[in-house]
């Protein structure tokens, strides 16, 4: 049976395969032990619960209908959404050899297993793999950093706004936030899934951390989201810290190849005068920021966009270079 102590819900399991015998079988085996099972019938169909359903363990077919087990395994691993902490199985029907092993590793599979499955085995190796997972997960969780930039992650950043926020109430200084999305310039909406955007928001987040100030607390929002909150800073002083930022990513090669790709950069902020007489923490203050860039994210094209919190019309768009 699933652990309750160290599980608050039953641990939820991805099973994609087509084939209904099979599929039914893994059921069969796992739901008396507690595991809340979704089914995908093809790969694709598996990538897209596994992105918007986040399982926790997923058990995929190797001779799935349009996209081999294989492939979806590496796409999964390549997709931000995908946490790299979560097991993947590859089942198979087929040639379960040596060869066939070490290919499904090299994709990231955790283990592969030939028909028939045995029942007992598969369910001791997964309760070790979810045990697995959970303690690198609640030790992330522990943590304030975020690992890819160095940069705070969310947890982070929230403590440091309240800590910058306590201190700018006492002294009557004014508190500014401003949240960042970058994105190559020739690819679609800030925030896609993706190789690319992976990439780029690594290196962006790893410049933000040379380039900011060290009053600044810079932090990791998301695969390309970044905010800072920024002490005795007001509307200019906001928007000039947008400036140079833009200025350093546009000086930069941030290719993973080492060639030159031209970032935009999408920006929503927001500014109190005086820290003392708002009428918000400052983790709101990151919250109105947030929204500020949510504004532009889909009426922008492909120009640098600023838009305050407090202001209902956005600045004009400023161009890439």
């Amino acid at each position: 049976m699933v652990d309750s102590e160290t599980n608050t819900r039953p641990p939820l399991i991805l099973v994609a395969n087509d084939q209904e015998w099979s599929a039914r079988s893994l059921e069969s085996i796992l739901a008396p032990e507690g595991y809340a099972v979704l089914r995908a019938f093809t790969g694709r169909q598996a990538l897209e619960r596994a992105g918007t359903a986040h399982p926790d363990l997923a058990i995929i077919d190797l001779q799935l209908p349009d996209i081999d087990g294989l492939e979806v395994c590496r796409l999964l691993r390549e997709d931000p959404r995908f946490s790299d902490t979560t097991p993947v199985i590859i089942t198979t029907a087929g040639s379960s050899g040596r060869a066939q092993r070490l290919e499904a590793y090299g994709a990231g599979a955790w283990e592969f297993l030939g028909q028939p499955l045995d029942g007992e085995a598969l369910l001791l190796k997964m309760k070790t793999y979810l045990r697995s997972r959970m303690a690198v997960e609640l030790e992330r969780d522990r943590s304030t950093v975020d690992a890819a930039t160095g940069l705070y992650n969310r947890r982070g950043l929230a403590q440091r706004a309240r800590e910058i926020g306590s201190e700018a109430y006492r002294h009557s200084h004014p508190l500014a936030c401003v949240v960042f999305a970058p994105a190559a310039e020739t690819k679609s909406a800030v925030g896609d899934a993706g190789e690319d955007a992976q990439d780029i928001g690594v290196a962006v987040g790893k410049l933000f951390r040379k380039v900011g100030r060290v009053s600044d607390a810079i932090g990791r929002l998301g695969p390309t989201e970044f905010a800072i909150i920024a002490p005795a800073t007001d509307d200019e002083g906001a928007m000039k810290m947008v400036e140079r930022l833009r200025a350093a990513i546009e000086s930069e090669s941030l290719d993973a190849n080492g060639g030159k790709r031209l970032v935009i950069l999408r920006a929503g902020y927001s500014v109190v005068p005086d820290f003392r007489e708002a009428e918000i923490g400052a983790t709101e203050l990151l919250l109105r920021a947030t929204t500020a860039l949510r504004q532009i994210a889909t009426d922008s094209a492909d120009d640098t966009t600023i838009r305050s919190f407090e202001l209902s019309d956005p600045q004009e768009p400023q161009k890439a270079q």
